[in-house]
């Protein structure tokens, strides 16, 4: 008997554990599509404040005459090679 008891309450825990992770999953899925709806629109909005005011951009620093802009270039790993030993 006893061990029915604990088997049913076992299975009752599973089940509310069950139905509290959908609930927590849902409102992460609600909170993600948020996200990436206020991601959106704020770049939207900014593109447009952009277009609308023009002297915000001049406003940006200018990079100093003698200071070169950083440069990335590829290098193929087949250039770089292990020495024969």
């Amino acid at each position: 008997m006893l061990s029915w008891v604990v088997a049913g309450t076992g299975l009752l825990i599973a089940l509310v554990a069950l139905a509290w992770v959908r609930r927590v999953s849902a409102r992460l899925e609600t909170l993600k599509q948020s996200y990436w709806d206020l991601r959106y629109d704020y770049t939207r909005l900014r593109s447009q404040v952009s277009r609308l005011d023009p002297e915000t951009q001049a406003a940006e620093p200018e990079p100093a005459p003698g200071a070169s802009p950083a440069t990335v270039s590829f290098v193929p790993l087949s250039t770089i090679r292990k020495k024969d030993r």
